[in-house]
């Protein structure tokens, strides 16, 4: 089965855009960056989610972002389906930190249960039939609106959502064009997506990129 072992985030300053993760969100090798001048404007037709276990813990990681110098989009609060807010990183990426449990039973940590890259797409249908032939395996499945692929053995979990949903979601203006700013590092044989995501080979000891 089809794995996603990294994603690589292209940014205009590698030093800087480490030095920034590092302190708001001590990631490891699976968000790497690499300096990358690709042109890009508005919306980049993606997320990611940082899913934590408590809310403090979501409250600790968005905070820190923002001393670290990002930008709130949506402050952190419990809603019926958890807690949670979200941010743009200086170099532009949007994050989504967020647990399913509204009330804490232990101090903060700085545990991430699990990095989920969400992919804006316009047409569902298709992309889900396109990653399913590429070899991956639907784990969820709401019609036009949300795919969860199986995440079984990969250090990074992949959905889809509508793009202009998806940009709703995020607090930001759907409009966009240019580079997604942003390779996905996979176990697989590299390929390109119908919404122009860019998929290349990486072994699971690489350490490449910036981090």
């Amino acid at each position: 089965m089809t794995s996603i072992e990294s994603i690589t985030l292209e940014v205009d300053d590698a030093t800087a855009a480490d030095r920034f993760y590092s302190v708001a969100f001590g990631l490891d090798s699976r968000v790497r960056t690499r300096t990358a001048e690709a042109p890009a404007s508005g919306f980049r037709g993606f997320t990611v989610s940082l899913i934590v276990s408590q809310p403090a813990t979501a409250r600790g990681f968005f905070d820190s972002a923002l001393e670290a110098g990002a930008t709130s989009l949506k402050p952190a609060k419990k809603s019926f389906w958890g807690f949670g807010g979200i941010v743009q990183a200086p170099d532009g990426t949007i994050w989504q930190i967020s647990t399913s449990q509204k009330k804490d039973t232990g101090p903060a940590t700085r545990e991430i249960d699990d990095v989920v890259l969400l992919l804006g797409v316009e047409d569902m249908l298709a992309t889900k039939q396109f990653y399913v032939d590429h070899g991956l395996e639907v784990a969820k499945s709401f019609g036009r609106k949300y795919v969860e692929f199986d995440a079984t053995g990969s250090p990074v979990k992949l959905a889809l959502y509508g793009r202009r949903g998806l940009a709703k979601l995020a607090g930001v203006d759907p409009e966009g064009s240019g580079s997604h700013r942003i390779t996905i590092g996979t176990d697989a044989e590299p390929f390109t997506d119908p919404d122009g995501f860019a998929w290349e080979t990486v072994a699971r000891s690489d350490s490449g990129g910036g981090r």
